[in-house]
């Protein structure tokens, strides 16, 4: 099992309960997934001198205070739906600080093309409940699926024991997944010849092993880190043109590949 490196937060991000029936477990849901992208900001050439945008009329370049900002839909070309702030408060879901699990399914049976957003369910102070609802879920190998809202929109969910844990995934609706076969692309796509298939599960076994998360590093972000530390220092930065790669036929590529992994 890949071993887990981030931080975990410090305050919880909502607290309620998981309801199965007349059965409530008080939880709170941490943040699971810890984005370590750098966050750029925009800023004049010159001098560096941040820059910030501001609310301007597309018919008059006006500036716009914020209390006469409105929200609104398009639904024809320069023709909009306003909305007032009660209007729309008056549509949201109320928020019932409540996880309501529907049903159980077997784990597995939520396709991951729904998944969305990850929370680890923590249990809220010393609740004996949760260690039941854990031990219950692992013996029966299930999922709940159900609903809750957080801040301001009702989401599908699914929780499921994961590392002697239990886990929140946030799920999209079904108008909201794209299916594949949709893509005209991906229909016409082409039967491979049995000489081009059975070179490519060669090399499929090839590189066939265990998955470690920790062979991954986002090289984008260390490089990053690297070139800020250099331009701290005062360091000369001369950037290389990239090499462009040969273009091979599929069957070139594939035999050039099988061959490469004979040799080493």
């Amino acid at each position: 099992m890949s071993e887990l490196q981030a931080e975990p937060s410090a305050r919880s991000i909502w607290s309620g309960r998981v309801s199965i029936g007349l059965v409530n477990v008080p939880v709170k849901l941490y943040t699971m997934i810890k984005d370590k992208s750098f966050s750029f900001r925009f800023v004049r050439r010159g001098d560096a001198c941040p820059l910030k945008y501001e609310r301007v009329c597309t018919l008059d370049n006006e500036v716009v205070p914020w209390g006469d900002v409105g929200r609104a839909v398009e639904v024809r070309k320069g023709e909009y739906v306003v909305f007032t702030d009660e209007e729309l408060k008056a549509l949201r879901p109320e928020s019932t600080r409540k996880i309501a699990i529907d049903r159980f399914v077997p784990l597995g049976q939520v396709d991951r093309v729904f998944y969305d957003t990850s929370y680890i369910v923590a249990p809220d102070k010393a609740e004996d409940s949760y260690g039941l609802l854990l031990k219950a879920f692992q013996k029966r190998g299930v999922a709940g699926v159900g609903r809750f809202t957080l801040r301001t929109k009702e989401y599908p969910v699914v929780i499921y024991p994961y590392r002697e844990a239990l886990v929140l995934t946030t799920l999209r609706y079904s108008d909201e997944v794209v299916d594949p076969h949709a893509i005209k692309e991906v229909q016409e796509a082409k039967e491979p010849s049995k000489a081009e298939l059975d070179m490519a599960l060669k090399i499929m076994d090839n590189l066939t092993g265990e998955f470690d998360i920790k062979e991954y590093r986002d090289t984008f972000t260390d490089e990053v880190q690297k070139l800020v530390e250099k331009k701290i220092r005062g360091e000369i930065i001369k950037v290389e043109e990239p090499q462009a790669e040969e273009v091979r036929g599929l069957m070139q590529a594939l035999q050039e590949t099988l061959a490469q992994m004979q040799r080493s």
